[in-house]
């Protein structure tokens, strides 16, 4: 019997993890240059979980389905050029329908995703690794030998950074909690316990005048005036994310462009630049996305990069996967299985 429906899930008013739906609606039928995809793995960021709780202009209005990356196979080609049993990999954009059994993408977003690579370590990186490859080497411009901190090591950007620094030849230092420093030192860094150190200080102890780039996840008026003064001179702050919502509300967003313009400002040879958002590349910039995709999904494939996937929860118990989040004891990404992706 053909199947006509499928599950994903539905936010239809803002709130905690309980407002997570999982329902079931006509299957989705492909549109001209899209394909269907069977979706294996979505992958769950903390962005996910800001957006599901508050609302900012020109982001996703409710209802709608969360979910920014997705793996899976091509279930119905359309008329894409795509091949039915191709897997394959995709950012889809924030709250745009990655936590789905089955969602349509447009061709030009579709990665063919080596033979032989788990989809749940495929699904860090749409999203997570292409905003790290991004901040480092096209917001940063890193230089093998440099030094660099990051903070939220062991998230699921953070560890892409460092698992990229370590590629690029950089001496790496990272904030985490004391239980994931075991992470932070096996992706090459040495980890500083943010919660119980300054920051600062500690690296002025082991760099003496400070790192040449802070990546910088987390935002908030005093947080990133402390990255800032954690730069030698000429080092550079790139700050990409809005963790401290989580604990301070929307108000960290402001505070963080206020921030962010002001140190660009200081005359004294550190810089704060602006970063593009990888999740548009897929749209403006689809060469950039996909060659950049693919190289990563070749490492992958090689074992030259290796995801730390926190752990997989089954589509239905997503709420579970932003309960997850906000407790933030996790390392790496959280990821959602679908029946297609289990073993």
């Amino acid at each position: 019997m053909t199947q006509t429906t499928h599950h994903h899930i539905v936010v239809r008013r803002r709130g905690g993890p309980e407002v997570l739906e999982f329902v079931e609606t006509p299957l989705p039928v492909p549109q001209p240059g899209e394909a269907r995809v069977r979706v294996e793995a979505a992958g769950v960021s903390a962005y996910d979980v800001m957006l599901r709780g508050h609302w900012f202009p020109g982001f996703t209005k409710v209802p709608y389905t969360p979910g920014c990356d997705v793996v899976g196979v091509v279930d119905d080609a359309g008329s894409s050029g795509l091949t039915v049993g191709q897997r394959v990999a995709a950012s889809t954009g924030l709250g745009n329908g990655g936590y789905s059994e089955f969602i349509c993408l447009p061709a030009e977003t579709l990665v063919q995703v080596p033979e032989g690579v788990d989809p749940a370590e495929a699904v860090c990186l749409p999203a997570n690794y292409l905003t790290a490859h991004l901040a480092m080497h096209g917001t940063a411009e890193v230089q093998s030998g440099e030094q660099i901190l990051v903070h939220g090591a062991a998230g699921g950007v953070g560890s892409a950074l460092l698992e990229l620094g370590g590629l690029a030849g950089l001496e790496m230092y990272g904030t985490a909690s004391k239980h994931n420093h075991p992470v932070v030192e096996t992706l090459g860094a040495t980890p500083i316990d943010y919660r119980n150190e300054d920051f600062v200080e500690r690296i002025r102890s082991f760099t003496g005048d400070g790192v040449d780039v802070v990546f910088d996840p987390i935002g908030g008026w005093r947080q990133m005036w402390r990255s800032y003064r954690a730069l030698r001179r000429g080092g550079r702050l790139v700050w990409f994310g809005v963790a401290a919502t989580k604990r301070r509300g929307i108000l960290v967003i402001p505070a963080s462009l206020a921030m962010q313009s002001l140190v660009s400002i200081i005359p004294d040879g550190r810089k704060a630049p602006w970063m593009a958002n990888a999740g548009t590349m897929s749209g403006g910039e689809n060469a950039w996305y996909r060659r950049t995709l693919a190289e990563l999904l070749d490492f992958l494939a090689a074992g030259k990069i290796n995801p730390v996937v926190a752990e997989r929860i089954p589509l239905a118990e997503a709420w579970r996967a932003h309960e997850l989040i906000e407790q933030g004891s996790y390392a790496g990404k959280v990821v959602l299985t679908t029946a297609h992706g289990q073993p």
